[in-house]
């Protein structure tokens, strides 16, 4: 179980006289329990990407306190993050090596020996229908196909929680079928821990078993999606988001609409510097 409890972070833009604080996250607080898939749902800006950053130990919150199964993400993070498995949209494969090979890597960098690695990857390409990539260098991959190889790298030590950042930014409608149907056999055939952001509500819909609702770097709502329609009193999702994740001046204006959660596949976002990047076996997207 992933708890968070009232997490905060700002972050300083800008140098002296035009230097200006942004409050990223603010009293933000969730529980993601195992066999369930948990949505942080969220416009731009919400504060999804660095709440999950600070899960995964990438960043340090200004307060609040993260626990993994009870373990300290702040006083033990190493610990923490031998339970999780962190996949961005920043998909960071090695281009010469085959996906095999960037799996098998990933898993002797987690402490596996050779021939356990070598088994995680024969086991993942069948849960992750992708036996046809093993032996295939990655240099020229789809996106879909990076996307099977970069998460196959993030399970390879068997985490029980998996954290995913817009996993389905930049895939086509095939690519994101399949990824659902893996998160869902993950979640169902082993009972795994999963947490994952987007803005999307097809996603949601058809995906999530409890869903959180961010905005300005709060928790403004939370449950089934079921639940969160019958406390708005709404039959579309779409509106029911709106009116939760906005107040009257923001629904008002023309800002929602920029903002505003979208049924399209998320255009992908610029890619973060290659220093704010993780060393092991996930990328961390924007903050």
């Amino acid at each position: 179980m992933i708890e968070v409890q009232g997490l905060a972070k700002r972050f300083v833009q800008g140098r002296g006289r035009h230097a200006r604080t942004v409050q990223a996250v603010q009293g933000l607080s969730f529980r993601a329990t195992a066999g369930r898939i948990t949505g942080l749902l969220g416009p731009n800006g919400a504060g999804k990407t660095t709440t999950l950053r600070m899960i995964a130990a990438l960043i340090r919150p200004d307060e609040g306190r993260i626990t993994v199964d009870g373990i300290d993400v702040g006083a033990q993070p190493r610990a923490a993050l031998a339970r999780m498995g962190v996949l961005s949209d920043a998909r960071g494969l090695y281009p010469r090596l085959t996906a095999r090979e960037n799996i098998v890597y990933y898993g002797r960098l987690h402490g596996l020996d050779a021939d356990r690695a070598q088994a995680r990857a024969e086991q993942l390409a069948d849960t992750l229908e992708m036996r046809a990539l093993l032996d295939r260098r990655t240099d020229g991959f789809s996106q879909g196909e990076r996307m099977k190889t970069a998460l196959a790298r993030a399970l390879v030590h068997d985490p029980s929680h998996i954290i995913l950042d817009e996993p389905t930014n930049g895939l086509d409608v095939i690519a994101t079928r399949s990824l659902r149907e893996a998160l869902r056999r993950l979640r169902d055939e082993e009972g795994k821990c999963i947490v994952f952001s987007t803005h999307i509500m097809q996603e949601v819909e058809r995906l999530c078993d409890h869903v959180i609702v961010v905005s300005h770097g709060r928790t403004v709502a939370e449950g089934t999606v079921a639940e969160l329609l019958a406390r708005t009193g709404l039959d579309d999702f779409e509106a029911c988001f709106v009116q939760l994740a906005f107040e009257p001046a923001e629904r008002a204006g023309d800002g929602v609409h920029a903002g505003r959660a979208e049924r399209r596949a998320a255009p992908s976002r610029p890619a973060i510097p290659a220093g704010d990047r993780p060393t092991y076996s996930s990328d961390e997207g924007q903050t």
